[in-house]
């Protein structure tokens, strides 16, 4: 039950943040959508439902790429920005738990990193119902993990988390071979006749003010009292300030899963 309370509080906070999280969260690369088009069997016109567009950071590659889509977002403020970024896709405002389409029957329902935030018992029970005989669920979700040849700033930095935020998952990204996925749980559900994934590493390069900001498009850092989130936002910006360069590279798994009905 706490689990299920931080969830719904959590994935509220979003929409307090929403012009920074346009800013400053990242573009998905190319190459993902290619796979996406590939696994989900998509072309021009297919009708796509996106949970969770946010601001549009994918919607408006699905959009390009000459897909109908429809964004159920929870948030208004994302919303509106999504609207202002891709006019072309039509996007609702609602809980995707409970939304109807006037029109079901998708080619395609899309999550770009909001899967997790929808409620466990409707994950895959709810997609599949709107989804046409064939149609594709595609979950896509980017782990943060450490290669071997990584930067060594996020075992370091663990010393500033202990500082302002101590608690016991505080530990470095796990390497690549240890990123979650879906696929098990896409299998268990019992509703699709095949599954594939595909996963991708991706490196980004950040200053220490575009890190500090993508920091604070993060549910768990909203959620800290706004002098805690501060000092550890102070305490890291210093630390990357510091450093040859003064950058850091994170490194995401982009891991996309995809289940044919």
């Amino acid at each position: 039950m706490r689990e299920h309370r931080d969830r719904e509080r959590l994935r509220e906070t979003f929409g307090s943040v929403a012009e920074l999280y346009d800013r400053a969260r990242p573009e998905y690369p190319t190459a993902v959508f290619d796979d996406l088009e590939e696994l989900a069997q998509l072309e021009p016109g297919s009708r796509v439902l996106e949970i969770g567009p946010g601001t549009g950071k994918a919607t408006l590659e699905l959009a390009e790429r000459g897909y109908a889509v429809t964004g159920v977002e929870l948030s208004p403020e994302l919303a509106d920005v999504a609207r202002r970024n891709v006019p072309e896709a039509e996007i609702e405002v609602g809980d995707f738990e409970t939304w109807e389409p006037r029109r079901a029957d998708f080619d395609a329902v899309v999550a770009f990193a909001a899967f997790h935030w929808i409620a466990p018992e409707l994950r895959y029970a709810k997609p599949a119902r709107l989804l046409r005989p064939g149609g594709a669920l595609a979950v896509i979700h980017g782990p943060h993990v450490l290669p071997p040849d990584g930067d060594a700033f996020f075992a370091e930095v663990q010393e500033d988390y202990d500082a302002v935020v101590p608690h016991p998952d505080n530990r470095p990204p796990p390497p690549p071979a240890q990123a979650e996925s879906w696929t098990e749980e896409f299998r268990a559900s019992g509703v699709f006749e095949r599954v594939e994934e595909r996963r991708r590493l991706e490196a980004l390069l950040y200053t220490a003010d575009e890190y500090v900001a993508v920091l604070g498009t993060f549910s768990d850092n909203l959620a800290l009292p706004e002098e805690q989130r501060e000092e550890l936002f102070q305490r890291i910006h210093a630390r990357i300030a510091a450093r040859p360069g003064g950058t850091v590279t994170k490194h995401h798994l982009l891991v996309l899963t995809v289940g044919l009905r």
